[in-house]
Formats: C-alpha cells, sequence, structure tokens
C-alpha cells in the first residue's frame, strides 16, 4: 500500500496534469479557431466535427483525472475498521443476510470456489442461496450433467460445513453451561479456545490441502479464501494458548463469550439452491436479473406447490407447514457464480451499512478486481483495464457518481422495495426489484436507487475478485453485452439531474455519470471517424498530443502501482481497445436499435469453455475492413499531402494487425472468418431433397 507521502505527490502530479491539460486544450481551441476563417461548407463541417470529437476525448481525460485525484483522496484519509469494532456482530442480534449467487451453465469447480468464497464470509447470521438457471435438456447428456453436478453442490457444501460447525456449536453450548454454573477457570477456558481456533484453521487447510491448482485462480482462491484465514486463526489460536499457560491473567468472561460466538459462526452458514424455470407460474425471463429479482421476491414468505395444467406452481400460502419458507433478509449480497471474496467483505461493508448515518445507503461494494497472476497475454491486458476501472470508480464515490458494478455488491433490501415495479410478463404480473430492460441492469438500477434519494458506496479496498476472459471470443461477449444500453439510461439519468434539488450540486454528479454512460459510444464512434476520415492538417494543432500525454502518462502510472509493467501492458491495453472497436459500435448501434425498435436485445453470458471460443465472423470481418481503411485512408493522405493524418492512419493499422496477431492469433481469425461465411452459406442455401421421397414426403420437409 503506498504510503501517505506517496499519495500526496501522486495527488500533487494530477493536479498539475489537469492544470496541464486544460491549458494545453484552450491552447489547441485557439488554433481550432485560427481555422475557422474558412468560408468552404465542408471545413466548416469537418471542423464542427473535429472538434466534437477531440472535445469528447478531452472529456474523458479530465474525468480519469479527477476520478484519480478522488480516488487518492479517499485512499489517503481511509482507515480500515478497528478489527474489534467489526466483531461486535458476534456480541449482539445480527440482522439476516443471504447471498444470491445466480448460475447459468457454469463449470461445477468454479461454482464451488463461488459459494465457499461466500458460506467462509464472516457473519453470524447468513445463508447462501445458488440460484440455477440452466435449462432441463434430456437431448443433451452433457448439459444434463452439468446441471446434475450444479444441483448437488448447495446440499453437499451444506454437508460439510454443518459437519465442520458441529464442534464448534457444541463447546459453546458447553461454555455456557458452565459459566451458568460458575465453573469458568481462566488457563482452561483459555486452551479451550486456543484449541478451537487451530481446530478451525486445520477445517481450512485441510480443505486447501484436496484442492487442485489448475490455474492461477484456483491458486488465488486456495491462498486468499482458505489459507489466509487459517493463519489468522492459527496465530490467534496460539496468542490464547501462551495466555492459558499465564497462571495469573485475570479471567476474561466477555471476552470469552465473544470468542465462542465467533466460533461457532465461523462455519455456521446454510446452503441450499433454487430454480425458477421449474415452475411455471415464475418469470422465465432468460437474463440474470430476473434470475435474482425472482427470488428477492419470495423473501419472507411461504409456499406450497401445486400442479396446474400447463406445469407445477409456486402459490404463496399462511400455512405453517408450507412446502417451501423463504427466510427475511434485511441485507442481500449479489455475486456473479465465477467471483470470489475475500474472507472480510461482509463484515465490512456491513458494518459500512449499520454505521450511523449511512441509513441510506442502498448499495455498499468493492468493485471487482482482476484474479491476478494469468498467464495469458489478453486475461493479463483485460484485466488491467479492469484494475484500471476499480481505481476509476473509487473516484466516482468521491463525486457522489458510484454506480452499481453487479459482479458484487452488498444491497439493503428496504431500498430494493422502494424502486420495485410490477410489470406483466406473459400475462402475469412479475416483480422487478433490479431492472432487466437492458443488459447492464445494474447501471439502470443505480439511476433508479439515486432518483428515490439512496445512495451508493465503494469501500477503499480491495476486497472481490472475478475471472476475465482467457480467449477474445469470450471477451467479445462480455464487452459487447458492456457496451449496450448506455444510451438507452441517458435520458432517465438526464431527466434525475434536471428535475427536483440540488441542481447546481448535481452538475459535478451529473459530469461523471454522463460520461459513463456515453464514453463507450463518444470514444469508440470518435476513433472510427478520425481513423476513415481524412481531416486536413490545418485542422490539427501541435497543442492536440499534448493534451492526451498526461492522461497516458498517468495511465501508466497506476498500471505499475496495480501490479503491471506500465510501458508494454500501456501498449497492450491501447491495441486491446482498438481491437474491441468494432464490438463496442456494435453495442452502441444495438442500443439505438433497441431505443427505436422497443424490443429488448437478448442477454448473452460470457462463455467459459475449456477450449477456444470462437469469434463471431463480422467482427473478424470488421477488424479486416478498418485494417483496410486504415491502409487506404494513410495512402490516400500521403498522396494529398496529408502527413499527419497518413501517419496516424498508417500507425493504427499497424497496431491493429500486430493486435489480431497477439490477442487473436491471424491463423485463428482467418479460420473463425472462414467458418462463419461457411455457416451463413448453409443458412441460405436449402438443403436438397431426396429424390426417392413421395410427394407427400418430399412436401413434409419444408413444413
Amino acid at each position: 500500500m503506498p504510503s501517505d507521502r506517496s499519495i500526496s505527490f501522486e495527488i500533487r502530479l494530477t493536479v498539475c496534469t489537469l492544470v496541464f491539460t486544460l491549458a494545453a486544450t484552450a491552447l489547441f481551441l485557439r488554433d481550432i479557431a485560427g481555422s475557422a476563417v474558412a468560408p468552404s461548407l465542408l471545413h466548416w463541417l469537418e471542423l464542427c466535427g473535429y472538434t466534437v470529437i477531440i472535445a469528447f476525448l478531452i472529456y474523458g481525460n479530465v474525468g480519469y483525472q479527477l476520478t484519480r485525484i478522488g480516488h487518492l483522496q479517499r485512499h489517503a484519509s481511509h482507515r480500515p475498521d478497528d478489527r474489534g469494532e467489526l466483531e461486535a456482530c458476534h456480541d449482539r442480534p445480527a440482522e439476516p443476510l443471504v447471498f444470491l449467487v445466480p448460475s447459468y451453465r457454469e463449470e461445477a469447480r468454479i461454482v464451488r470456489q463461488t459459494l465457499l468464497s461466500a458460506a467462509l464470509q464472516e457473519h453470524p447470521n447468513r445463508r447462501v442461496v445458488l440460484l440455477i438457471d440452466d435449462p432441463f435438456r434430456f437431448d443433451d447428456p452433457d448439459a444434463l450433467a452439468a446441471l446434475v453436478a450444479v444441483r448437488t453442490l448447495a446440499t453437499s457444501l451444506d454437508h460439510q460445513m454443518a459437519e465442520a460447525s458441529a464442534p464448534f456449536l457444541a463447546a459453546r453450548e458447553a461454555f455456557l453451561r458452565r459459566a451458568a454454573a460458575g465453573r469458568l477457570e481462566g488457563p482452561g477456558e483459555a486452551a479451550i479456545v486456543g484449541a478451537l481456533y487451530l481446530q478451525a484453521a486445520d477445517v481450512l487447510d485441510g480443505e486447501a490441502a484436496l484442492w487442485e491448482r489448475l490455474d492461477h485462480t484456483d491458486r488465488f482462491f486456495v491462498d486468499a479464501v482458505l489459507r489466509a484465514p487459517a493463519r489468522a486463526h492459527r496465530e490467534r489460536g496460539e496468542t490464547w494458548l501462551r495466555r492459558s499457560h499465564d497462571a495469573t491473567a485475570p479471567l476474561d468472561r466477555a471476552a470469552l463469550r465473544h470468542e465462542h460466538a465467533r466460533l461457532a459462526s465461523l462455519f455456521a452458514v446454510s446452503l441450499t439452491s433454487f430454480e425458477r424455470k421449474r415452475f411455471a407460474n415464475l418469470s422465465h425471463e432468460p437474463n440474470k436479473a430476473m434470475n435474482l429479482n425472482t427470488y428477492i421476491g419470495l423473501l419472507g414468505k411461504r409456499f406450497d406447490v401445486e400442479a396446474h395444467a400447463d406445469g407445477v406452481h409456486l402459490v404463496e400460502t399462511t400455512a405453517a407447514k408450507a412446502a417451501l419458507e423463504v427466510p427475511p433478509a434485511t441485507f442481500l449480497i449479489t455475486l456473479d457464480a465465477d467471483s470470489l471474496l475475500l474472507p472480510d467483505y461482509a463484515l465490512r461493508l456491513v458494518a459500512v451499512m449499520e454505521a450511523p448515518g449511512n441509513e441510506r445507503i442502498a448499495v455498499a461494494q468493492t468493485p471487482y478486481s482482476a484474479v491476478p497472476d494469468a498467464a495469458g497475454v489478453l486475461e493479463r491486458t483485460a484485466g488491467a483495464t479492469t484494475d484500471i476501472q476499480y481505481l476509476i470508480h473509487q473516484g466516482f464515490t468521491r463525486h457522489q457518481a458510484t454506480f452499481w458494478v453487479g459482479a458484487n455488491a452488498l444491497l439493503r433490501h428496504a431500498a430494493l422495495n422502494d424502486i420495485a415495479v410490477v410489470a406483466d410478463e406473459n400475462g402475469r404480473a412479475v416483480r422487478r426489484y433490479i431492472q432487466d430492460r437492458t443488459v447492464i441492469e445494474d447501471t439502470e438500477s443505480t439511476v433508479d436507487l439515486i432518483d428515490k434519494g439512496w445512495r451508493l458506496y465503494n469501500y477503499p479496498e480491495r476486497l472481490a475478485y472475478s475471472a476475465t476472459p482467457a480467449d477474445f471470443g469470450a471477451l467479445v461477449v462480455q464487452r459487447a453485452r458492456w457496451a449496450n444500453g448506455g444510451l438507452i439510461i441517458l435520458p432517465k439519468l438526464v431527466r434525475y439531474l434536471l428535475s427536483g434539488p440540488r441542481r447546481v450540486q448535481k452538475l459535478r454528479e451529473g459530469f461523471f455519470r454522463v460520461h459513463y454512460l456515453t464514453s463507450i459510444a463518444g470514444v469508440n464512434v470518435g476513433l472510427l471517424a478520425v481513423l476513415a476520415y481524412p481531416f486536413p492538417d490545418s485542422l490539427q494543432s501541435p497543442w492536440l498530443p499534448l493534451t492526451a500525454l498526461p492522461y497516458y502518462g498517468l495511465y501508466a502510472r497506476d498500471l505499475r502501482l496495480s501490479g503491471y509493467r506500465k510501458g508494454a501492458d500501456l501498449l497492450r491495453v491501447y491495441v486491446l481497445n482498438l481491437l474491441l472497436l468494432p464490438v463496442n459500435v456494435g453495442g452502441v448501434l444495438r442500443s439505438l436499435h433497441q431505443a427505436a425498435r422497443g424490443h429488448r436485445i437478448p442477454f448473452l453470458r460470457t462463455p467459459k469453455v475449456a477450449g477456444r471460443t470462437r469469434v463471431p465472423a463480422r467482427y473478424v470481418a470488421a477488424l479486416f475492413a478498418i485494417v483496410a481503411v486504415c491502409l487506404f485512408a494513410g495512402l490516400h493522405d500521403l498522396l494529398d499531402g496529408n502527413v499527419v493524418h497518413a501517419t496516424f492512419a498508417f500507425a493504427n493499422g499497424a497496431l491493429f494487425v500486430w493486435g489480431i496477431g497477439t490477442f487473436i492469433g491471424l491463423g485463428p481469425a482467418w479460420n473463425d472468418l472462414h467458418h462463419g461465411v461457411d455457416e451463413t452459406l448453409r443458412e441460405l442455401r436449402p438443403e436438397p431433397v431426396p429424390e426417392h421421397l413421395s410427394v407427400y414426403e418430399r412436401a413434409s420437409v419444408f413444413e
């Protein structure tokens, strides 16, 4: 962790670069204004278009520097809560907390890691629910086997945790009996507590020893989720054992009661699963939001199972002996099935929620980081962008512009009830707590929450980690989903910013929120326009590259501070963003199409397969087309004497080619393109009808 002195230096450095950026921008605009004297209409259009594009890029540059300052200021002022204060939850009745883990066709081994990271959280009144959304298909043996494997996870882990918790629960009951009878003896009680902590460490070390370490995620899970708390338990146990050898040590009944309560809760957790698709009257909308919404709507209710003509229904009842009773929950933690929580996640975030003055915090989270030490260059580079986004989101909180990031979050149930709406789905009323109008459901729900006066908060420590796609095909699916929906949500955000009180105070908030929703559209469409269109050299200014220099310099420093190589990884990040240009532009176009037609876009989950995910042919074709455009534009500009734009086009064209070879592979990219063309031709070509079929049989082929 950087020292206070180095943080102070980074803040001063960022302020200086911000001043430099604004000065260079002013000089660039002066030069642009000097070229506005030309009478040509085409020149005016070029001038306006070019200025808008550059202004948006500078907008993002300034926003990055402001969020960096905000992140550093929060980091400097952050003081983690005292351990004793955090553990006070074991000394009083705790509000119920439920972990919701939505899962769709995930590998059982990965889901097991996630469930264990949730189950081992420190909270005395918690339970974990795996929300299985896999399709039930008899015609696909592999899918059926995967479903059965996931179904058994919660049950097997529940039995495992019950077995692990039994001796600690028994020890607490025995302690309470001794305390009630007045038979407590200091050294002996300390020895019991010390031995129990060593036993808890053995439970975790035993699980770690059995875990197969196939990749960096397995190694991180074993070290951070299992070994680290085991070491803490062992150290605590040894401290109590040393105390047991001191016959003069006073008997601390409150400390002993606290330790037994904590030990009893370490493994005391209920794990269950739920499948909404088993019930015909529940929502079957194929997205994560409705998987979560369905179960949230069941909290605190009892249900019976009834057979109807269209299938099995889950019907609410007040009967004491209901077929399904779902306990209530004050807090919910949503956790993607490929994400991991560090052991103190719930302990620290629930403390934030329960702190005086935080009653209106609806979402407390730590934006997820990439699992460290990825072996592949693509996974490492994509992970670097994720880790930089973590810093940006931390800065958002400084400016009251936090967005809910859906891979993990602690939610207040009362806040979700406040923004819930009832909608019709196939003639049935369904309750939506989390909006599913777009595929970035967490972002739209953020606007719903702030519009109701709720706040969101980013905890300034890295406590959650999530998997990064290991191949470009899977990354395309993930980033296409992220690129979709921002423009659809923008009008709702603008209405919030322009309505109600605090309109002046909302200016700062709006500066960051608007850019968050529009950056993918503005940056990628603008970059594509600059690559393709030969803007004349008369619009260029020597101050323009200087406006971008602070951004890239600070980005490189943040990469280094996050554990990356600032030079090589900065170049790879730039090139990866170039390759994602058609993916992001495609997401923007789908958003516009949805806004115009009103049809929701399907929620596509990120593929997680052992082999390589094919890159859709349309994206490969777009990449090759952009390379051709760069080459053509560069040659055209060179012949016209437009040297600056020609150099820009040639350089980016070369980076595109290098990026395709590095992140996809020229051979695999060509094979993906060829495979996609073949599939398209097969769809267009009618299947031949066998000659031996009768007239009626031949007709049935086309039915």
